[in-house]
């Protein structure tokens, strides 16, 4: 895997210490969270974090790898991607966080279009990624409806402490 890999507006990177101050600014407002299976973390566990993923073996299968987006001209981190490679190799799943400021723009779609053709499906072997979405999160699940996903799946749930219906969508390599 290649990083960073520069996809015009943003960029995808690795997560880094310096990142700590826009990681936790995004990572800890309520709305950004609400339905993320993350929790907020204090200074130091999120710190430990971002040093662990700034040296992390990307893409392992089997293991969840957040890979940083970040504005192309300053690399202010604006936001993250979870990727798990299962460990058939053939599946992906990936989740999506995106700080306030930055949500409405594209800017996720450009993230995380640029992630699905030059990263995952640029894997020999690998022909489908999966995204599971809160069906109140509309913004998530537009994103991923737009970039070609398709509902396989819902159950009904409880999330936070809410009952909610979860949304199982599928992308195929072409």
């Amino acid at each position: 895997m290649s990083l960073p890999l520069n996809l015009g507006r943003v960029s995808l990177r690795r997560l880094r210490a310096e990142d700590l101050r826009d990681f936790q600014a995004y990572r800890q407002d309520p709305e950004v969270a609400r339905y993320q299976g993350w929790s907020a973390q204090g200074d130091e566990q999120a710190l430990a974090f971002l040093n662990e993923m700034a040296v992390a073996p990307a893409l392992l299968p089997g293991v969840w790898f957040q890979i940083g987006i970040a504005a192309a001209g300053s690399d202010r981190l604006l936001g993250d991607i979870g990727v798990r490679v299962h460990e058939d190799g053939q599946r992906a799943e990936i989740g999506f966080s995106l700080a306030r400021a930055a949500q409405g723009q594209g800017l996720a779609r450009e993230a995380v279009q640029g992630l699905l053709t030059e990263l995952l499906f640029a894997r020999p072997g690998l022909s489908q990624v999966q995204g599971i979405t809160d069906a109140r999160n509309r913004a998530s699940l537009a994103l991923l409806q737009r970039l070609g996903f398709v509902e396989q799946e819902r159950w009904h749930t409880e999330f936070k402490g809410e009952p909610c219906v979860e949304i199982g969508l599928l992308l195929t390599r072409r």
